[in-house]
């Protein structure tokens, strides 16, 4: 790994057991980085993190709920105490609970409000102290295109996306001291278990059928991860958008 900016960073990743989070733990993994992933589903986590340290990388697997702001903090501290310090926190966690807004799923869009913006602020808080002691610190979040695009039944998803995607842009401007980094991916469709979210079995099965047809890999995604990670640090990538080409 001599030479690898990646080599022994140490990266926080939310939302890993599967899609973008596997697929970022994955490659970074292979560069050398030493992990701390955390998701819910950790039987899943279990398995990749043991894969992982199979193959000689350096993981370690918690089970998070990113809207317990305990949850996060913990994540964090492991990291600090596993491998003394955190140089990254790839805040990845999401869930999709789209449609119409007339359906009045105030159930769902505060699930996608929890989990899509109070878990990116969770990490904020959690990370951020952890940073400035440091003198160095790298918050990468995934965005979304449906933010850039806004399209029916996706409204509040984009909503909460978009509400991201400002706090970033003021975490950034609130860093110009040169500590924090901050960057935010907003990946197009993707192959990945997002639509497990969505409730509405014809919406579902729409999302799925276009994720399938022409979505971008994980592996694209975690592509763009790990070049935002990997620049020298008075380099910051602020906002890359990444889409299949046929994408509208």
């Amino acid at each position: 790994m001599t030479g690898d900016p990646i080599a022994d960073t140490v990266v926080a990743v939310t939302g890993a057991s599967s899609g973008i989070g596997e697929a970022t733990a994955r490659l970074l993994a292979a560069r050398g980085a030493r992990l701390v992933l955390g998701a819910r589903r950790k039987d899943r986590l279990d398995r990749l993190a043991a894969e992982l340290v199979a193959a000689g990388s350096h993981a370690v697997a918690l089970s998070v709920d990113v809207t317990r702001r305990r949850d996060v903090e913990t994540l964090v501290e492991t990291a600090t105490n596993e491998f003394g310090g955190l140089d990254v926190l790839v805040n990845n966690a999401g869930i999709s609970k789209i449609g119409p807004l007339s359906d009045g799923d105030v159930d769902g869009w505060s699930a996608m409000i929890d989990v899509n913006l109070r878990g990116v602020l969770h990490g904020i808080a959690a990370a951020a102290p952890v940073f400035r002691r440091q003198g160095h610190g790298h918050f990468v979040t995934t965005v979304s295109t449906a933010g850039l695009k806004i399209v029916p039944d996706m409204g509040v998803y984009a909503a909460t996306k978009n509400a991201v995607r400002t706090v970033m842009e003021a975490l950034r401007q609130e860093s110009t001291d040169g500590v924090i980094r901050t960057t935010s991916i907003s990946p197009g469709f993707v192959r990945t278990e997002l639509d497990g979210s969505i409730d509405d079995p014809v919406l579902r099965a729409r999302i799925r059928s276009n994720m399938d047809e022409f979505g971008l890999p994980p592996e694209a995604v975690a592509r763009a991860v790990a070049f935002a990670i990997e620049q020298p640090p008075d380099v910051e990538i602020g906002e890359i958008v990444l889409r299949p080409t046929v994408q509208g």
